[in-house]
């Protein structure tokens, strides 16, 4: 079967197919992360939400005009990876660009879940031609069946809006993190992430570019890295062999706990679930405590009415408030 949908932006036919195709365009409006090598034979991998991952190879590619995809799941979900075909147009119109989607080869069951989600995405993607940004997407939230990397992608998910938010003319203010203001610390994220990935066996490319393109790009490395490993095996860390468990923990951690400081100092809420900050909480609370003095600071009060996240942030000895200017 066949599910087909035409949406109307109001942008070039080039902002358009950016809009569909560039992983810093498509974080803002369908993915978590994406990476795409544009070209005849190439292959794509998206996160589409937390736990949900598709990609395959780049069949066609028309610059500006055209992109036909394999396309399918990573996992249990069906079509398979290249299982079904996904074709995606841009033509001028009078209103900016007409971009229809066609996706071709599926069942009649995996129509009608696609198209489900079809209707979800298309209608961000409204949004973003309009907007720039459709905002945080609700399918991002709460995941079922939380896994160590699984809350990794939700916790990115949750902190790219403030990572969106910041600009170099905010390098200097003041994080929770004393030594780390904001400019420092996304670099120490990026680090991070790096140094995880590391641990994966993962080789990871940095990029130039905003502060969450370059969090997101590494992190993205990352996580794919980490969908590979045995949780109940070992990797090997900055002083020798330890459980990946543990390392597992440590990165869905590192990536909320960074996210709040760069929302404490930005005066920005990191919007997520008390399930996933319980999850992540859960993961950490054996772990962190050992590394106080070091990579973490004593427990400090946190407010009866605080949120979860705050309460775990306070966990780690973040205090609050911060203020905002630098």
């Amino acid at each position: 079967m066949t599910y087909s949908k035409t949406v109307v932006l109001p942008v070039t036919p080039d902002e358009a197919f950016a809009l569909i195709t560039e992983p810093e365009r498509l974080r803002r409006w369908m993915t978590v992360t994406a990476y795409v090598d544009l070209r005849a034979g190439g292959d794509y991998r998206w996160t589409v939400s937390p736990g949900h991952r598709a990609g395959g190879t780049v069949r066609e590619v028309e610059p500006g005009r055209r992109v036909v995809l394999g396309w399918g799941w990573v996992g249990d979900a069906t079509p398979d990876v290249d299982g079904s075909t996904v074709i995606l147009t841009v033509e001028p119109d009078d209103n900016g660009s007409r971009v229809t989607l066609v996706h071709e080869g599926l069942t009649p069951e995996e129509e009608a879940g696609h198209a489900e989600g079809w209707a979800h995405f298309l209608e961000r993607l409204e949004a973003a031609g309009a907007t720039g940004d459709a905002g945080q997407d609700p399918w991002h939230w709460a995941p079922k069946d939380l896994t160590p990397v699984v809350a990794a992608e939700a916790a990115l998910a949750a902190i790219q809006p403030v990572l969106r938010a910041i600009t170099d003319a905010d390098a200097e203010r003041r994080t929770p993190c004393p030594e780390l203001p904001v400019g420092l610390l996304v670099d120490h994220l990026e680090t991070s992430m790096a140094g995880l990935g590391a641990m994966a066996g993962a080789t990871v490319e940095r990029t130039e570019g905003s502060a969450e393109h370059r969090v997101s790009t590494v992190a993205a490395q990352t996580i794919t890295a980490w969908h590979a490993i045995d949780p109940d095996g070992t990797v090997e860390g900055p002083v020798g062999e330890m459980p990946a468990s543990v390392a597992a923990a440590l990165l869905s951690a590192e990536i909320l706990l960074h996210g709040w400081d760069l929302a404490e100092a930005m005066g920005l809420t990191v919007r997520v679930s008390d399930e996933v900050v319980g999850y992540i909480r859960g993961l950490s609370e054996p772990i962190l405590p050992t590394a106080r003095g070091r990579s973490f600071a004593d427990e400090v009060p946190a407010a009866a009415d605080a949120p979860p996240l705050d309460r775990f942030a306070a966990f780690a000895g973040r205090p609050k408030p911060v203020p905002v200017a630098g």
